[in-house]
């Protein structure tokens, strides 16, 4: 037997989701309609049960800086600590790692010719941690390994959508023949339309993120080449996360249908606001091809009016 990935889950990361949840606010009225939607999928990786998870992020200045800019970067450690973001680190478990497997994707990647960067310690930021809690909860420990593969999509030049997509394609290879039977699961994080500053804070652009999401499951490659360009026209600067989502689309199937998409809800009196997703692709080999959607609009509290 070897290693398979067997599912894809696609989230937003929003900070203040995880400062929601650590503070106790998610049966406020605010708070709970983003958190309700959630809960389906957090039954559903419960049965789905991965022995690892790899989730694609990106680093906000936590484990890298201007100093240093890797685009892509996979964590081969075996323990990663929670990042001091200036508030001190979330109040969640430390996350595993598993340095075998991350060492193989490692090796096969670049056999493959991706440039990976190795890292050996960092620290994870809430662009990993809040999809964890999202799926999982805050257990007392993350429930499997997880292996971080950080990309960098903060300082331009940053990777198109369409060598995410191969490197995605080429995670799946990497992950096939890798020699312990492990049930992966693979996570693309980050925020669809939004903007945090200037004229265009608080963007949402709805059409956009409606097609883009459609297009994840029928016609991916339609997503895979939007240029940079259009994603800072129609979803902002921040937008530009939304490659990450392409990773784990190119680690998935080639042929996944829409199961079922839940109404976004509540809007919100802060003034940078962000449109949250979570989006499941599952293939079990051959018994079932599954794809699950949720979505919520919900608040990203970076400013007050």
């Amino acid at each position: 037997m070897v290693a398979r990935i067997i599912a894809g889950v696609a989230t937003s990361h929003i900070p203040a989701v995880g400062a929601a949840w650590d503070n106790g606010k998610t049966e406020e009225p605010y708070w709970q309609p983003v958190f309700a939607g959630f809960e389906r999928s957090k039954e559903w990786i419960a049965e789905v049960k991965p022995d690892v998870c790899i989730v694609v992020y990106n680093d906000h200045m936590s484990a890298f800086s201007l100093e240093i800019v890797p685009t892509f970067a996979i964590g081969c450690a075996a323990e990663f600590p929670i990042a001091d973001e200036g508030w001190g680190p979330r109040p969640v478990p430390p996350v595993k790692g598993h340095p075998e497997l991350a060492s193989h994707l490692v090796q096969s990647l670049v056999l493959d010719e991706f440039d990976i960067t190795i890292v050996n310690k960092m620290a994870v930021d809430h662009g990993l941690t809040v999809p964890l809690t999202l799926m999982f909860g805050q257990p007392k420990e993350w429930p499997c390994p997880v292996i971080p593969l950080a990309v960098n999509v903060v300082v331009y030049p940053v990777p198109t959508g369409h060598r995410c997509y191969r490197l995605g394609q080429a995670i799946r290879k990497a992950v096939g023949s890798f020699d312990q039977n492990l049930r992966v699961v693979i996570f693309g994080t980050g925020g669809m339309s939004h903007q945090l500053q200037g004229p265009r804070a608080g963007l949402i652009n709805r059409p956009f993120d409606t097609r883009f999401l459609d297009n994840l499951t029928k016609d991916p490659e339609a997503n895979v080449g939007i240029p940079h360009l259009e994603y800072l026209r129609e979803a902002g600067s921040e937008g530009i996360e939304m490659v990450m989502w392409l990773i784990m689309r190119g680690a998935c199937i080639a042929s996944i249908t829409c199961r079922r998409r839940t109404p976004r809800s509540a809007t919100s009196s802060w003034k940078t606001s962000h449109l949250m997703r979570t989006v499941e692709h599952e293939d079990l080999r051959g018994r079932t091809r599954r794809l699950r959607s949720e979505t919520s609009r919900c608040a990203e509290a970076h400013l007050r009016r």
